[in-house]
């Protein structure tokens, strides 16, 4: 990150601006200091599906500037952000101009390869529950409160999921009443993780 981004300026950014679209043209990568971006895919016909929530630090946005091509989603801050940015072409003389920072840009691609290939074949494999399960338990490991809460709605979880929001109430009301999870207004709270994690287990048997 040091490396990558040097002597680049911090700008901040509201919750809800866009870092870039899905289909913009990829003229930049971006680094996040502070806060938490969305990355998000949408269909021709405007479903959302969130691919995952970055926090800070880290990198949004290499692999389109790496290849030039055009975004495959959209980036958006989901609280208020701090963020540096580097140019393509600043981004490409950096890489050759360092092997340890090429070393560590292909880490980087391979671990995003490799998180793409484990959400799909949770989509494809694991049973709504399961899925619920394991999203919740890393949202509650990068996103929850010193308390323990998670600030997302009903709704966001389904767009995680690729779920309806009425069968993501349906699962949540059943675990509250077994006391795995607390909820309240915009924010849920995991309070058994053991038995979360059993789920999880659970649904990739199922298969």
């Amino acid at each position: 990150f040091e490396l990558l981004f040097h002597n680049c300026t911090a700008e901040k950014m509201p919750a809800g601006r866009h870092l870039f679209l899905q289909e913009d043209r990829s003229d930049r990568v971006f680094g996040l200091i502070d806060g938490s971006v969305e990355i998000s895919i949408y269909s021709i016909d405007g479903q959302k599906l969130v691919a995952n929530v970055e926090t800070a630090p880290n990198i949004i946005g290499e692999i389109g500037a790496l290849d030039g091509g055009l975004r495959t989603a959209t980036a958006i801050c989901r609280t208020d952000c701090i963020v540096v940015s580097l140019e393509r072409q600043q981004l490409l003389r950096r890489i050759e101009d360092s092997p340890l920072l090429a070393r560590s840009m292909l880490r980087l691609v391979c671990r995003r390869v490799r998180w793409v290939s484990e959400s799909l074949g949770d989509q494809a494999f694991l049973n709504v529950e399961a899925r619920l399960a394991k999203r919740l338990l890393l949202l509650d490991h990068i996103l929850a409160d010193p308390a323990g809460w998670i600030a997302i709605s009903q709704s966001e979880i389904g767009e995680f999921l690729g779920a309806t929001r009425e069968s993501v109430n349906k699962l949540l009301t059943g675990w509250r009443s077994r006391s795995l999870i607390d909820v309240r207004r915009g924010h849920i709270k995991v309070t058994n993780a053991r038995v979360l994690r059993k789920l999880a287990a659970d649904g990739e048997d199922a298969f």
